[in-house]
């Protein structure tokens, strides 16, 4: 298996949970009660937005000074890790689109919009530069997107309550770290699995 699917699928499931968009995903449940257009809409809108996000890390590959590189991909590494461990929360407004757009058309929307600048977004485009593997890293970070957040869909609150949402972000902020030190020290991360 690639490692920068593993590690991207790994990475942005941990970070996923308690985030804004899973968040979303149980509103969207709760609010629809329709199971299968909000999956469908949560993994096209994660496609298209994770899809540019691992074209712009490409063209930045492409484009910048490699050390210059691996100093800006250590450090986004590391504010991902603290940006983690900041609890994300989503407004009632955010969600309230026509009804004509149908239950997947308001997820497709709502998902790729609250994606815009969101750490796992962000991570993408990180993750694309530090592999060089774009359709790895955004098939990784899509399946981590859908692992954290269709058994929101199905479960909602109840999961929730049961998830030590705090000790996940610490994980996945461990992990963000771990990626940003050995990127700054230069080391190969493309661990072989």
């Amino acid at each position: 298996m690639s490692s920068a699917l593993l590690i991207s699928t790994v990475v942005i499931a941990f970070a996923e949970i308690g985030d804004k968009t899973q968040l979303l995903a149980f509103l969207l449940a709760s609010r629809f009660k329709k199971p299968i257009p909000i999956i469908l809409g949560i993994t096209l809108a994660t496609l298209i937005n994770h899809g540019l996000a691992g074209l712009v890390g490409s063209w930045v590959t492409a484009n910048i000074n490699p050390e210059v590189l691996r100093w800006a991909l250590g450090a986004s590494f590391i504010a991902m890790a603290i940006w983690t461990l900041i609890p994300d929360t989503i407004q009632e407004t955010d969600t309230k689109l026509s009804t004509k757009l149908g239950v997947f058309g308001i997820t497709l929307i709502t998902f790729f919009l609250a994606e815009m600048g969101d750490k796992t977004q962000i991570a993408t485009v990180a993750m694309s530069i530090h592999y060089a593997d774009v359709l790895m890293v955004v098939a990784g970070t899509t399946l981590g997107m859908l692992i954290a957040d269709v058994p929101a869909v199905f479960v909602g609150d109840k999961l929730a309550e049961k998830i030590p949402v705090k000790w996940v972000h610490r994980i996945a902020a461990s992990l963000f770290m771990l990626l940003g030190v050995v990127t700054l020290l230069g080391i190969d991360a493309h661990f072989k699995f």
